[in-house]
């Protein structure tokens, strides 16, 4: 009896599982944004948003920009950098719109600040390090 009423619990998990699952991906079935695989009219302004779009990393695919990106957020991300590219917006205002509203990951070209310098300056300082122990290393060795 135990056994059975375990495999019933299971059953009803699964059920709820499988019954919340259309939700999550409802955002997949959603039609494209405009301007996620059109293009701006004026060769100028496209040529501004595309120059944007390769700077900026998708937030699915992470290792792609958003230009690259076939991902649903990429597009949306495409489509607002071309609205407000069209609306006359400043490129480097958009790229600090996109960073405030997903952080600082969204940028293939972080800012450096007190927080982030760390992570500039220790390859260098590792590249000095191993120079300073190479040269002691084998300092010794030359004249032999």
């Amino acid at each position: 009896m135990t056994g059975r009423l375990v495999s019933m619990l299971i059953g009803m998990a699964l059920m709820l599982a499988l019954g919340f699952s259309p939700p999550l991906s409802a955002q997949d079935k959603l039609p494209p944004a405009p301007y996620a695989y059109r293009q701006l009219d004026d060769p100028a302004q496209e040529a501004k948003a595309r120059a944007l779009m390769q700077s900026l990393r998708c937030l699915q695919c992470q290792g792609q920009s958003i230009a690259d990106s076939d991902a649903p957020i990429a597009g949306d991300m495409r489509n607002q950098v071309r609205l407000r590219i069209a609306r006359g917006e400043d490129p480097e205002a958009i790229r600090a719109w996109l960073i405030d509203r997903y952080g600082d990951y969204v940028s293939f070209a972080p800012k450096i600040d007190t927080v982030t310098w760390p992570l500039f300056a220790a390859p260098v300082l590792l590249l000095i390090v191993a120079g300073v122990i190479l040269r002691r290393r084998y300092a010794g060795r030359g004249g032999a």
